[in-house]
């Protein structure tokens, strides 16, 4: 698993870690905007999740799970030495970031979750087999992320980010993108929610494709000690169509935590 540590906080004192969970297709470099905001307070740690980025691609057999995906990142928490965390994952990586908070609340800090689906889809699993049949062919992940980019980064993202992250995301193999599709985009964590025993952070967006605000309200407060914030703008991706103030209200939203006791 490849991952990127950035500390930039005063030497003379023992910083908190952020672990940060990118979405699918893509890796760890995505948190760019975050990351001056966030590691000059914290060490802000961004793996690439199996499979994806520069971590080790996947057969397309590979027996995808959330929690095959949370327990390699407390495998890699365990070999950096970092038994208690703050947690944020950005669109699927919410999903697993959720997951992970249910299956291991006693290492979670505090938990952010941006721009997330809701904890059950079937209505995705119908498109699952145009995906598979997409992603096979050559260049077919890349035309995949830029057909489905505007409604990813909203109507108001530059051409040039849009080219960016078509092809950013275009450089997942196809074997991981063809296997992790048919499992973890429709697996159901309704039962995980009320089980999350951290103060928890949603951030959705007025226009978001991925549920309206209501929607996301609904099972939001379904989380204990959570709290919504709803951003102006049509993207679902938020954590990248709008990284500066999503940084900004997630280093607030953690400094508030561990002043609570957190």
């Amino acid at each position: 698993m490849n991952y990127r540590l950035d500390d930039f906080s005063d030497p003379w004192r023992e910083a908190d870690t952020i672990l940060m969970l990118h979405g699918n297709a893509e890796s760890g470099a995505v948190w760019f905007g975050w990351v001056p905001h966030l590691a000059r307070h914290f060490r802000v740690l961004r793996p690439d999740m199996r499979g994806f980025g520069d971590s080790t691609p996947m057969p397309e057999n590979f027996p995808w799970s959330l929690d095959r995906i949370a327990d390699d990142y407390a495998a890699l928490m365990d070999a950096l030495k970092v038994p208690k965390f703050h947690l944020v994952g950005a669109k699927l990586g919410g999903t697993v970031a959720r997951r992970f908070a249910a299956r291991y609340p006693q290492r979670v800090r505090t938990l952010t979750v941006v721009g997330t689906p809701p904890p059950q889809r079937d209505q995705v699993a119908e498109k699952i087999p145009a995906w598979t049949a997409e992603f096979s062919k050559a260049g077919g992940v890349e035309s995949w992320a830029r057909r489905t980019m505007s409604g990813r980064l909203g109507s108001g993202f530059p051409q040039e980010g849009v080219e960016w992250w078509s092809k950013l995301m275009g450089r997942t193999a196809s074997s991981t993108q063809v296997g992790f599709m048919k499992v973890i985009p429709i697996s159901n964590i309704v039962a995980d929610l009320p089980k999350i025993q951290c103060p928890s952070l949603v951030v959705t967006t007025e226009g978001s494709a991925l549920g309206s605000v209501e929607t996301t309200r609904k099972w939001q407060k379904t989380i204990p000690d959570s709290r919504l914030l709803v951003l102006p703008g049509d993207s679902y991706h938020v954590a990248a169509s709008d990284s500066d103030r999503c940084a900004q209200e997630t280093l607030a939203f953690i400094r508030q935590a561990v002043a609570s006791g957190a």
